[in-house]
């Protein structure tokens, strides 16, 4: 039986996340696919942690809980939620609820059927999405687009959460970003790896910074240099 791991970083995320972990949990997976969830609590200071482990202790199906002492950032958790990940396949799901898992099956279809190693669910393909921030959307844009050219893919949403992989060739990364920059050095990384990279439509529920959105300007200009030095540095 295949084993699909879903690593989720939660970062003051209280208003949300059990809501997130139910869908995960009633996410639509093929019979023979069985469900592993990492969670990483990343320092918050507003109860998510609390909840938490209240959440754990009647969670069904269970959970694992890993906690980081102080916050570090969405790239430390990933990589933390990487380690404790046992499945054959591993997947990032943010905790809040931006991105739904009712499209795990679009996402799977092509590691299942054994046509990619790395799959990216793209918000620019032609899925649902709420309509939000312009500005965000150009500068998404502009950061694909530079990250393309460094790594020669023709991406649509490199900052998409939803990636997944084979776990054999994710723990055949050494990665290090602490926050968002992860998202640029993971595409550096399995760009150079030459491994099979599909890209599917998802939908997407952006979310308000009076909703709880955190990232901003400088992680822009941090993805930048992400971009660059992943690209171009040993």
């Amino acid at each position: 039986m295949t084993k699909l791991s879903v690593v989720i970083p939660a970062y003051n995320e209280r208003h949300t996340v059990e809501n997130l972990l139910n869908r995960v949990a009633g996410a639509p997976l093929p019979d023979d696919l069985e469900l592993e969830m990492v969670v990483v609590d990343d320092g918050s200071s507003d109860g998510t942690r609390d909840l938490l482990r209240e959440l754990e202790k009647k969670a069904d199906p269970p959970f694992q809980l890993v906690e980081h002492p102080h916050n570090r950032g969405k790239g430390a958790a990933l990589r933390t939620g990487f380690e404790h990940a046992t499945g054959d396949i591993i997947l990032v799901q943010d905790a809040d609820l931006e991105y739904n898992p009712r499209d795990y099956p679009v996402l799977l279809q092509p590691l299942l059927e054994d046509e990619a190693d790395v799959v990216y669910g793209s918000r620019f393909l032609g899925g649902p999405h709420r309509v939000l921030f312009f500005w965000h959307y150009v500068g998404n844009r502009v950061l694909t687009m530079m990250s393309n050219m460094f790594t020669d893919l023709n991406l649509s949403d490199m900052e998409t959460c939803y990636k997944v992989f084979r776990s054999d060739v994710l723990k055949g990364l050494k990665l290090y970003s602490n926050r968002f920059g992860i998202e640029p050095e993971l595409t550096a990384k399995v760009a150079k790896a030459k491994v099979r990279i599909y890209e599917v439509p998802i939908s997407y529920h952006g979310r308000t910074y009076a909703e709880g959105k955190k990232i901003g300007w400088r992680d822009g200009v941090s993805a930048i240099w992400a971009i660059l030095r992943y690209n171009l540095l040993p």
